[in-house]
């Protein structure tokens, strides 16, 4: 076929959609086999656009180009599309997988039976496509469910195409908002980064500006100081100075100060924002600290009230019943708690928490006291049914989360339960912690359990550390560590790095602590993946995806999870002929890859920090499968897809709550930012059998040496203090370091 060369004249084309080779919605760039009208041979097409799809009308205007590698491609300026005229192209667009209950077999069905009228037939008459055999009136509303809800999503695309937006969470927007979509997009672009996960600020500034909002407009002012203070809470503060706020409104809004003071008591009128001594909250957060304070001054100002026991004869007996004898340290730790209505039992790996806790439950289960465990996560829930053989829930299903700040148990529908006990309590933002002790019913004891020296909560405030230095409630800290941890230099090593020292580096013979000397960034990466691919699972029989958990300070960089979890998807799960692929958001998933919910959804029931594996990745229509543990499988669409994340890799804060067997640390001075003392000491005690700490030995010096650069901005220890119906001390069962 005769084509014109690298002509400087545009050229216009239209024609049918054969195939998308290639399409990607963050940019629209998409790469086309096509079929101009009157022409025989199928041509290559390079251009953008929001959505394509097999079978669909193209117009381009554009030029040839002679692709050294490719050959000769048509190079689009300009790309639209519309829907098919054709009985070839509307069969091959309804079978395309882009419209639920309608793969090829159907398709052809349907273009059998209503030809060119197919279209309006799903829209406006659907009940006649129960005509056609082996659609019922579940598949036929479910087609024509998935036709409008198509239709809406495609002019999201087209309108966030427009403005320069990537359109990959398009659906998104579409499950939020509905049939509106477009009406509010239009109105208010600033609600995207507030309601539509994602989405931040910047994309919905930049809609704004193209649609002509001045910089300066009060709407702009006021939801960059909404966006200052989300993204303060996103970084663990539940408050900031005012002063702060300011400035880093200024720098995000490229406004001066003079012009953002009224807009903040502007929202404090409004009561989008709350004003407390120095501070500017988000309401829900003060609100938050506030209710702590209130729940933890009733429990700390009232006394047990278990029924009769002598914990002199209790703890013998428990003792008995267990097989655990408890050192003296451990035995005033479960007088405490048998005394306490509310009381905090902190202390890292090895110093007896979990002995403790059972010597406890044994004891008041014994007089019929009504127990209930619970975690913040998942796998700490099941670590924790594990550790006492009863029942643990997560915080969320506990309290009968109902999704979109809805929950079944409040302070109007308590809880029911005479002990609680909560493991992980370092995990627990204030919101949550909130809800929960709100939850609790009159008279209920409560045992909180935790180590104050991981790092504090990925959500909003310092819970754990504020309750413990407030001195309202008491609190045991456990510093004992005992004889069988006492020979895991992996314990060892960790008190050492809590302590403010390195550990020793040195090899040992039969060790389960290794430190590896790389100071060379591109040389951790080469030496992580071939220990997690082949030296580890050689020498000590780990699965490399399923038992080895790399863990690292950040998500950026060339030792952040992005770049290792390319790498390590590359060794581990390489692609081929016969393994099943898509791309989202960004990310390659296969069949294989190891993968992890970042968000709770509990329509799926599967939560923030769940870890699995995708089992098939299915085309007609688009599903991916992922199976978390033996009894759960869970499906997502493709627009759903950025709720899951490569795991190969992780952030150290992704990891709390969780125990792998291996886990290997990268450590340099690109993580100069976050390296701190809190940080490695999580990361160390994640591990159940081996560690491997892969770096340079001056980042890591540096690590250990640093502790307070994870101070947050909170009101919570003042709020008990201001007030406190209780001067409670704390216990220490040991003398403190």
């Amino acid at each position: 076929m005769s084509m014109p060369r690298d002509s400087t004249q545009p050229e216009v084309l239209r024609g049918l959609v054969e195939r998308v080779t290639f399409h990607t919605e963050e940019t629209g760039y998409c790469i086309l086999k096509v079929l101009p009208d009157k022409k025989r041979d199928i041509i290559t097409l390079v251009g953008r656009a929001p959505r394509v799809v097999a079978g669909e009308r193209f117009e381009a205007e554009g030029h040839w180009v002679d692709d050294p590698t490719f050959g000769p491609q048509f190079r689009a300026d300009m790309l639209r599309l519309s829907p098919p005229d054709s009985a070839e192209g509307m069969e091959r667009y309804l079978g395309s997988g882009l419209i639920d209950g309608i793969g090829p077999a159907y398709a052809k069905r349907l273009i059998e039976r209503f030809g060119p009228k197919v279209f309006d037939i799903i829209e406006h008459e659907s009940a006649k496509l129960e005509t056609v055999e082996g659609i019922g009136k579940k598949r036929r509303q479910e087609i024509r469910a998935s036709w409008m809800s198509q239709k809406t999503v495609h002019a999201i695309m087209l309108f966030l195409h427009q403005h320069g937006i990537g359109t990959a969470r398009a659906q998104r927007i579409y499950k939020t908002y509905g049939e509106e979509s477009l009406e509010m997009l239009r109105a208010n672009p600033y609600r995207l980064a507030v309601d539509i996960r994602g989405i931040g600020f910047k994309t919905a500034d930049d809609i704004a500006t193209k649609m002509g909002i001045a910089a300066d407009a009060p709407e702009r002012l006021r939801a960059g100081l909404l966006h200052t203070l989300e993204e303060a809470a996103g970084a663990g503060h539940c408050c900031l100075p005012r002063h702060l706020l300011i400035e880093h409104a200024v720098k995000i809004l490229n406004a001066p100060a003079a012009l953002l003071e009224p807009q903040v008591e502007a929202l404090i009128a409004e009561e989008q924002l709350t004003a407390h001594a120095a501070m500017i909250y988000l309401p829900y957060l003060r609100s938050a600290e506030v209710s702590i304070a209130r729940s933890v001054r009733l429990l700390a100002s009232s006394p047990a009230s278990y029924p009769d026991m002598d914990a002199a004869k209790a703890i013998p007996w428990a003792e008995e019943r267990t097989g655990k004898t408890l050192a003296e340290s451990q035995r005033r730790c479960v007088e405490a708690a048998l005394t306490s209505r509310v009381l905090i039992i902190t202390g890292g790996p090895g110093v007896g928490k979990t002995t403790i806790l059972n010597t406890v439950l044994t004891i008041v289960r014994a007089k019929e006291v009504r127990v209930v465990l619970a975690a913040p996560t998942g796998r700490a829930s099941k670590r924790m049914s594990e550790s006492t053989g009863i029942e643990a829930k997560t915080l969320h299903r506990l309290l009968e989360y109902q999704g979109e700040g809805q929950w079944g148990r409040s302070r109007s529908k308590p809880l029911t339960g005479d002990l609680f006990v909560i493991d992980e309590c370092s995990m627990i933002d204030a919101p949550l912690m909130a809800q929960f002790l709100g939850a609790l019913p009159h008279g209920a004891h409560l045992l909180l359990v935790g180590d104050a020296d991981q790092l504090p909560s990925v959500g909003p405030g310092m819970v754990l550390g504020d309750l413990i230095a407030s001195g309202v409630v008491p609190c045991v800290r456990l510093t004992e560590i005992f004889l069988q941890a006492a020979d895991s230099r992996i314990i060892l090593s960790a008190h050492d790095i809590n302590a403010g020292h390195v550990p020793d580096l040195k090899p040992h013979r039969d060790s389960d602590f290794f430190f590896l000397d790389h100071p060379d960034p591109e040389d951790i990466r080469r030496t992580l993946v071939e220990l997690v691919k082949t030296r580890l699972p050689a020498k000590y029989g780990f699965d490399a995806a399923a038992d080895i958990q790399v863990l690292t300070p950040m998500n950026g960089n060339s030792l952040g999870t992005r770049a290792l979890n390319a790498s390590l998807q590359a060794a581990l799960n390489p692609p081929n002929e016969i393994k099943y692929e898509i791309d989202r958001f960004g990310i390659t998933y296969r069949v294989g890859d190891k993968v992890i919910q970042t968000h709770n959804n509990y329509d799926k029931e599967v939560f923030n920090g769940d870890i699995g594996f995708i089992t098939a990745i299915e085309t007609e229509p688009l599903k991916v499968r992922v199976r978390f543990d033996a009894s759960r499988v869970v499906e997502y669409e493709p627009g759903e897809l950025d709720e899951l994340q490569l795991a190969y890799a992780l952030t150290i804060h992704k990891s709390q709550g969780s125990e792998f067997p291996c886990v290997v640390i990268p450590v340099s001075m690109q993580h100069f930012v976050l390296l701190e003392r809190s940080l490695i000491y999580t990361a160390v005690t994640r591990a159940r059998r081996l560690v491997v700490i892969i770096g340079d030995p001056k980042a890591l010096t540096l690590a250990v040496k640093k502790q307070e650069t994870r101070k947050r901005h909170t009101g919570l220890r003042e709020e008990l203090a201001a007030s406190s119906m209780w001067a409670g001390k704390e216990r220490n069962a040991t003398p403190a370091d």
